[in-house]
Protein backbone atom coordinates (compact mmCIF):
# COMPACT_ATOMS: atom_id res chain seq x y z
CA UNK A 1 0.00 0.00 0.00
CA UNK A 2 1.00 3.58 -0.87
CA UNK A 3 -0.70 4.94 2.04
CA UNK A 4 1.61 7.04 4.52
CA UNK A 5 1.84 6.25 8.35
CA UNK A 6 0.06 8.27 10.94
CA UNK A 7 2.15 10.88 12.19
CA UNK A 8 2.27 12.65 15.36
CA UNK A 9 3.11 15.94 13.60
CA UNK A 10 -0.21 15.50 11.60
CA UNK A 11 -1.75 18.10 13.24
CA UNK A 12 1.07 20.31 14.09
CA UNK A 13 1.22 23.03 12.01
CA UNK A 14 4.31 24.61 12.83
CA UNK A 15 6.07 21.23 12.27
CA UNK A 16 5.19 20.76 8.58
CA UNK A 17 5.71 25.18 8.43
CA UNK A 18 8.78 25.51 9.56
CA UNK A 19 11.87 25.09 6.93
CA UNK A 20 15.09 23.43 7.76
CA UNK A 21 17.53 26.64 7.85
CA UNK A 22 14.37 28.07 10.46
CA UNK A 23 14.39 24.67 12.07
CA UNK A 24 17.96 25.00 13.22
CA UNK A 25 18.38 28.40 14.41
CA UNK A 26 15.15 27.64 16.60
CA UNK A 27 17.50 24.55 18.06
CA UNK A 28 20.48 27.27 18.21
CA UNK A 29 18.62 29.35 20.03
CA UNK A 30 17.07 26.86 22.78
CA UNK A 31 20.05 24.81 23.85
CA UNK A 32 23.15 27.15 22.52
CA UNK A 33 25.62 24.84 24.28
CA UNK A 34 25.01 21.67 22.27
CA UNK A 35 26.36 22.73 18.88
CA UNK A 36 29.52 24.69 21.08
CA UNK A 37 30.27 21.24 22.37
CA UNK A 38 29.96 19.53 18.78
CA UNK A 39 32.14 22.42 17.56
CA UNK A 40 34.93 21.45 20.19
CA UNK A 41 34.53 17.55 18.72
CA UNK A 42 35.43 18.90 15.63
CA UNK A 43 38.20 21.16 15.80
CA UNK A 44 39.63 18.05 18.20
CA UNK A 45 39.12 15.33 15.78
CA UNK A 46 40.37 17.90 12.62
CA UNK A 47 43.46 18.47 14.85
CA UNK A 48 44.27 15.21 15.54
CA UNK A 49 43.92 14.08 11.81
CA UNK A 50 46.89 16.33 11.20
CA UNK A 51 48.63 15.53 14.44
CA UNK A 52 48.36 11.87 13.16
CA UNK A 53 49.64 12.66 9.36
CA UNK A 54 52.43 14.81 11.28
CA UNK A 55 53.57 11.76 13.31
CA UNK A 56 53.10 13.40 16.48
CA UNK A 57 51.60 11.02 18.46
CA UNK A 58 51.95 12.81 21.89
CA UNK A 59 49.78 15.90 20.15
CA UNK A 60 47.16 12.91 18.21
CA UNK A 61 46.67 11.98 22.21
CA UNK A 62 46.08 14.87 23.40
CA UNK A 63 43.37 15.67 20.69
CA UNK A 64 41.88 12.27 21.00
CA UNK A 65 41.05 13.00 24.67
CA UNK A 66 39.71 16.45 23.83
CA UNK A 67 37.63 14.75 21.69
CA UNK A 68 36.37 12.82 24.04
CA UNK A 69 35.85 15.66 26.64
CA UNK A 70 34.24 17.11 23.70
CA UNK A 71 31.69 14.74 23.04
CA UNK A 72 31.13 14.16 27.32
CA UNK A 73 30.43 18.07 26.95
CA UNK A 74 28.12 17.74 24.41
CA UNK A 75 26.29 14.95 25.83
CA UNK A 76 26.32 17.11 29.35
CA UNK A 77 25.09 20.10 27.42
CA UNK A 78 22.03 17.84 25.50
CA UNK A 79 21.04 16.43 29.54
CA UNK A 80 21.30 19.38 31.25
CA UNK A 81 19.54 20.96 28.44
CA UNK A 82 17.15 18.39 28.44
CA UNK A 83 16.41 19.36 32.30
CA UNK A 84 16.84 22.98 32.08
CA UNK A 85 14.17 23.67 29.01
CA UNK A 86 11.88 20.87 30.37
CA UNK A 87 9.59 23.41 32.35
CA UNK A 88 10.31 25.88 29.63
CA UNK A 89 9.24 23.12 26.80
CA UNK A 90 5.83 22.08 29.29
CA UNK A 91 5.23 25.40 29.58
CA UNK A 92 4.87 26.04 25.15
CA UNK A 93 3.24 22.74 25.10
CA UNK A 94 0.52 24.04 27.65
CA UNK A 95 0.13 27.16 25.23
CA UNK A 96 -0.15 25.14 22.26
CA UNK A 97 -2.88 23.19 23.31
CA UNK A 98 -4.95 26.39 24.82
CA UNK A 99 -4.24 27.91 21.24
CA UNK A 100 -5.35 24.85 19.71
CA UNK A 101 -8.43 24.65 21.88
CA UNK A 102 -9.21 28.17 21.66
CA UNK A 103 -8.96 27.86 17.64
CA UNK A 104 -11.40 24.78 17.64
CA UNK A 105 -13.67 26.81 19.55
CA UNK A 106 -13.29 29.67 17.02
CA UNK A 107 -14.29 27.13 13.93
CA UNK A 108 -17.40 25.64 16.38
CA UNK A 109 -18.39 29.13 16.67
CA UNK A 110 -18.16 29.88 13.28
CA UNK A 111 -20.02 27.02 12.11
CA UNK A 112 -22.78 27.47 13.75
CA UNK A 113 -22.55 30.87 12.80
CA UNK A 114 -22.65 29.68 9.61
CA UNK A 115 -25.49 27.04 10.19
CA UNK A 116 -28.10 29.56 11.74
CA UNK A 117 -27.35 31.94 8.43
CA UNK A 118 -28.51 28.92 7.01
CA UNK A 119 -31.31 28.28 8.60
CA UNK A 120 -32.16 31.88 8.65
CA UNK A 121 -32.20 32.14 4.95
CA UNK A 122 -33.96 28.53 4.59
CA UNK A 123 -36.65 30.20 6.50
CA UNK A 124 -36.91 33.16 4.66
CA UNK A 125 -36.68 31.33 1.35
CA UNK A 126 -39.64 29.42 2.52
CA UNK A 127 -41.68 32.62 3.59
CA UNK A 128 -41.04 33.66 0.32
CA UNK A 129 -42.03 30.91 -1.37
CA UNK A 130 -45.21 31.05 1.26
CA UNK A 131 -46.18 34.41 -0.32
CA UNK A 132 -45.82 33.67 -3.66
CA UNK A 133 -47.87 30.34 -3.26
CA UNK A 134 -50.69 32.90 -1.64
CA UNK A 135 -50.16 35.07 -4.41
CA UNK A 136 -50.22 32.74 -6.75
CA UNK A 137 -53.40 31.17 -5.04
CA UNK A 138 -55.32 34.98 -5.28
CA UNK A 139 -54.69 35.34 -8.46
CA UNK A 140 -56.01 31.97 -9.91
CA UNK A 141 -59.15 33.25 -7.53
CA UNK A 142 -58.99 36.52 -9.14
CA UNK A 143 -58.82 35.07 -12.44
CA UNK A 144 -61.87 32.01 -11.73
CA UNK A 145 -64.27 35.46 -10.44
CA UNK A 146 -63.77 37.41 -13.67
CA UNK A 147 -64.43 34.04 -15.85
CA UNK A 148 -67.61 33.30 -13.58
CA UNK A 149 -68.46 37.43 -13.81
CA UNK A 150 -67.36 37.20 -17.57
CA UNK A 151 -69.83 34.05 -18.03
CA UNK A 152 -72.68 35.50 -16.37
CA UNK A 153 -72.43 38.76 -18.44
CA UNK A 154 -71.93 36.82 -21.55
CA UNK A 155 -75.64 34.93 -20.56
CA UNK A 156 -77.42 38.05 -19.75
CA UNK A 157 -76.58 39.60 -23.01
Amino acid sequence: MSRQMPSSFDNNEDFYSENRLSKIFRRLKEEPLVPLGVAITCVALYKATRSIRAGNKEHTNKMFRARIYGQAFTVAAMIGGSYYYQDKREDEKALRIEAEGKKAKERQNAWIRELEEREREDKEMMERAKKLSEKRKEVERLEKENAAKAAEKETKA
